[in-house]
């Protein structure tokens, strides 16, 4: 009989659907040992449920707290198999208790710089035959020449980031040469990327892969905005999961899913779930391809944030969650991949905007397609919205009339 592995998941409780992670884990056998800032009384149920243990700390930013709760479980249950957050916020944290507790599966600090920074992710697109954006990494004013010949050859406007960040905080255009002075005019509080711009849309290669770094699932979320318009506009938007067993009218399906799996093959992605982002072209954009292509963008090693797993979930009529715990548990997608797929939508309203259709009406209009609403956390917001509508379709059209119809504004 093999020995039961332990898994420690650090903040299972936050995103609020992550009880799921450690349902379908514990499903599988393993033993799951969690740490969190949340009081153990305060805990979804289920996620009680799931844990053999919880190990409250006041903050998952002290290390050595967390680094006390993982000798407590060792020294208590025996080796540990699995450091895990399915959190951005946490990686480089995740990767350097791998190291400590000599825990093998998983990326180490040393690995971390070409899953952390977009600049040395563009190196594996490449590797991979990905096409790629133009860049340049910047610091402040001992730049600023190289950034206005960079500027000079790929034109404004330019869009800005930090080269290692989360999110769309802190990321904009800059739209002419003045704007890109007085950007570098002082010393940056990080490196920042700067980009060519581009028009288009974001597509996602989602999925999860086995211990050869072979994807064992996979899936396409569709984003018609361009998440950091979403934070600069105040946009309340949408965006959608299309396996990939249904059209496409976006994108080269074929090409995308085979480019896909050799960005995972260049990474060295090995048991995770991923979540690697495309810019679709909206036009032809010299040095990087035709209007319809895709270039890449960066690579999250971690599953989309949110409530993406559950919208994948619904797109696929399977459990991602348990494709991940197959793959930890077993080496292989144990689950049934063969039942009807859907278009899955996830449409976001926000509190600062009156809309013509009340709640009462979108469900009453859309209850055989609605599978789940609720409201955002104040953490994340910004990003995503206040409330959110997730719901089902056989095409996307008509869940595109779903999207029109919740967010139509009052008169």
């Amino acid at each position: 009989m093999r020995a039961m592995e332990n898994f420690v998941f650090i903040s299972p409780n936050f995103p609020p659907r992550y009880f799921k992670w450690c349902e379908a884990l514990a499903a599988r056998g393993l033993r799951v040992l969690g740490i969190g800032d949340c009081p153990y009384d305060q805990l979804e149920p289920r996620l009680k449920s799931a844990l053999t243990e919880y190990y409250w700390v006041s903050s998952l930013s002290d290390y050595p707290s967390v680094e006390r709760a993982c000798l407590y479980f060792e020294k208590k249950y025996g080796c540990l198999s699995y450091i895990e957050s399915m959190n951005e916020w946490w990686l480089e944290q995740d990767a350097k208790l791998r190291e400590e507790f000599h825990v093998n599966s998983g990326f180490h600090p040393e690995e971390m710089r070409k899953i952390k920074a977009k600049s040395a992710m563009k190196r594996c697109f490449a590797a991979a035959g990905a096409k790629t954006i133009p860049y340049l990494v910047v610091s402040g004013p001992e730049d600023k020449e190289e950034a206005l010949s960079f500027a000079k050859r790929v034109g404004y406007p330019l869009f800005a980031k930090p080269d290692v960040g989360v999110g769309a905080a802190h990321s904009g255009k800059i739209e002419d040469e003045p704007a890109l002075s007085e950007f570098l005019s002082s010393p940056l509080p990080e490196p920042f990327i700067l980009e060519q711009y581009v028009s288009g849309e974001i597509v996602s290669f989602d999925g999860v892969c086995d211990g050869d770094s072979n994807v064992v699932f996979c899936t396409s979320d569709h984003f018609p905005v361009v998440p950091g318009e979403i934070v600069a506009e105040k946009e309340d938007h949408y965006y959608y999961t299309a396996p990939f067993s249904l059209s496409m009218d976006d994108v080269d399906a074929a090409s995308f899913l085979e480019t896909g799996k050799r960005v995972v093959k260049a990474f060295g992605i090995k048991k995770r779930f991923f979540h690697i982002e495309f810019f679709l072209l909206g036009q032809d954009e010299p040095g990087i391809g035709k209007k319809g292509d895709f270039a890449a963008l960066e690579c999250n090693m971690r599953a989309p944030g949110g409530f993406t797993p559950d919208l994948i979930d619904f797109a696929e009529s399977a459990s991602c969650f348990f494709v991940y715990a197959d793959v930890i548990a077993y080496g292989e997608n144990r689950e049934d991949m063969g039942k009807e797929k859907y278009y899955a939508f996830c449409v976001c309203r926000r509190d600062c905007y009156s809309y013509a259709h009340s709640d009462a009406e979108v469900r009453a209009k859309y209850s055989d397609h609605i599978r789940g609403e609720g409201r955002y956390p104040a953490s994340i917001s910004d990003d995503m919205g206040d409330s959110y509508y997730l719901a089902r379709f056989k095409s996307k059209e008509e869940g595109v009339r779903f999207a029109d119809f919740v967010r139509e504004k009052a008169d």
